[in-house]
C-alpha cells in the first residue's frame, strides 16, 4: 500500500514511517514544510498528487501551554486540519488513521477509560483534539481514530525541549543526583514504536471507529521514574513530590489511563505491559548509542 505519514519527523511519526516501511508499504513522510494542515488547498494539492491508500496523521499542536495561549492556532491545526484531512481522504477513497489523546478526559473516573466513556477535556489542547476527533468520525467514510497516552520515543520531542520523560529523568539524575516526581498523576506510558506497529495491524483490518491504543497497565509518574532508574542501574535519590508541589499553568487530568477495549474485542490488541515497552525502548536506546562514533561525541556534554 501507499502510505502518507503526516508529522513524519515527530516522535511518533518517525516510528510510523519505520513500521509501515517494515511492513512492505511505500511510505511518503510529510512534515510541516511539505503541507499546511490548516489550509485545505495545501492538503488537497499534496495528498492529491500522492494519492495514498492510507493517510496517517500524527501531526498536532500538542504543547499544552502554547495551545492555551493561542487557542485559534490550536483549533486551526488540531480541529480544522483534521477536517481537511477527512474531506481529502474521502475524495481519494483513502483510509484516515488519526492520532488523538487521553487529554479528552478530565481524569475524574479513577478507573481506565473506555471508548464509550464521555469525554470532558480540561484545556484547549484537549478540546481542540476532541474537535478533530469529531470531524474525522463524522466526515471520513473510512477512519480509525487512535487515542494514546504518555508517549515516549527515540526521536527527540521538540515540544518538550527535545527530551521525553525517560531522557529527562536520566538527565536530571545525572546532573543533580536527586529527583522529585509527582506520585498522584497516573498514565499508561507507551513506547511510540509499539503504537506505530499497532497502527499497521489496525490499518490491515476493515474496521472503522474509535480505538484506545496504549501499553497495558498503569503507573504514576513517580513509579515510572523508579522503573527507569531500576532498569538502567542509575544511582539517584528518588522522592515523591508533595501534592501541588509542581503546579501546572494549565489544568491536566490526574488520571488518564486508557483501556484498549475496542482493540481487544476484535482480537487486534498488540500492546504489552508498560514495563516491557520501557525495556524495549532502553534496549533500542542502548544499541543506538553503542553505534555512535566516539568522534561524533568528542567535546560534547556527557550523556546520562
Amino acid at each position: 500500500m501507499k502510505i502518507a505519514a503526516i508529522g513524519a519527523n515527530g516522535q511518533l511519526g518517525s516510528d510510523v514511517v519505520s513500521a509501515f516501511s517494515a511492513a512492505g508499504d511505500t511510505v511518503h513522510g510529510l512534515t510541516h514544510a511539505d503541507m499546511e494542515l490548516a489550509e485545505m488547498e495545501s492538503v488537497s494539492a499534496v495528498l492529491g498528487k500522492l494519492r495514498p491508500d492510507v493517510i496517517v496523521n500524527t501531526a498536532a499542536m500538542h504543547n499544552v501551554d502554547k495551545c492555551e495561549q493561542d487557542p485559534r492556532k490550536a483549533y486551526a491545526v488540531n480541529g480544522v486540519g483534521s477536517r481537511n484531512l477527512a474531506q481529502v481522504a474521502n475524495d481519494l477513497g483513502a483510509l484516515l488513521v488519526h492520532v488523538s489523546t487521553d487529554y479528552v478526559f478530565d481524569g475524574n473516573k479513577k478507573a481506565p477509560y473506555e471508548e464509550t466513556d464521555a469525554p470532558l477535556p480540561l484545556n484547549v489542547y484537549g478540546n481542540t483534539k476532541l474537535a478533530g476527533e469529531y470531524y474525522v468520525r463524522s466526515i471520513a467514510k473510512r477512519h480509525q481514530v487512535v487515542r494514546t497516552s504518555g508517549i515516549y520515543g527515540t526521536e527527540p520531542c521538540r515540544a518538550k525541549g527535545g527530551l521525553n520523560f525517560v531522557e529527562l529523568m536520566l538527565k536530571v539524575a545525572h546532573e543533580k543526583g536527586k529527583v522529585r516526581v509527582v506520585d498522584d498523576e497516573f498514565v499508561s506510558p507507551t513506547f511510540t514504536a509499539e503504537i506505530a506497529e499497532q497502527m499497521v495491524a489496525l490499518s490491515r483490518s476493515d474496521l472503522n471507529g474509535l480505538f484506545h491504543g496504549t501499553a497495558e497497565g498503569s503507573c504514576s509518574w513517580f513509579e515510572f521514574a523508579r522503573e527507569i532508574f531500576a532498569l538502567t542501574g542509575t544511582k539517584v535519590i528518588l522522592e515523591a513530590a508533595a501534592p501541588g508541589e509542581f503546579p501546572a499553568k494549565v489544568p491536566r487530568p490526574k488520571y488518564s489511563v486508557l483501556e484498549n477495549r475496542a482493540l481487544k474485542s476484535h482480537g487486534l490488541n498488540r500492546f504489552r505491559p508498560w514495563q516491557e515497552g520501557l525495556r524495549r525502548y532502553l534496549d533500542v536506546r542502548k544499541s543506538a548509542r553503542a553505534t555512535e562514533s566516539p568522534l561524533a561525541n568528542a567535546g560534547s556534554n556527557p550523556k546520562p
